[in-house]
């Protein structure tokens, strides 16, 4: 079960970002912040190749977060021991 937090204002965080399978290759992500997210060119879809280490990357992260039309992109609990 996915636990949804609020969203981090810094680094260091707690927690990933991730795209789920709702990701419609609208390529807004990787426009946004093109050191986090990446395109599997084989399934059209997007994924994050790098959580956020500064603010800002953390700074892009958010406003991709923010901007994706069919809010693809999700912030959950990192799991227990990460």
């Amino acid at each position: 079960m996915r636990v949804e937090l609020p969203l981090p204002t810094r680094i260091p965080i707690d927690g990933r970002f991730e795209i789920d399978d709702t990701c419609i290759d609208c390529k807004l992500c990787n426009d946004l912040a093109p050191d986090n997210f990446d395109a599997d060119l084989d399934n059209d879809v997007h994924y994050v190749c790098k959580q956020p280490d500064t603010s800002d990357e953390l700074e892009r992260v958010l406003d991709a977060f923010e901007s994706c039309p069919t809010e693809s992109i999700r912030y959950s609990a990192a799991p227990s021991g990460e």
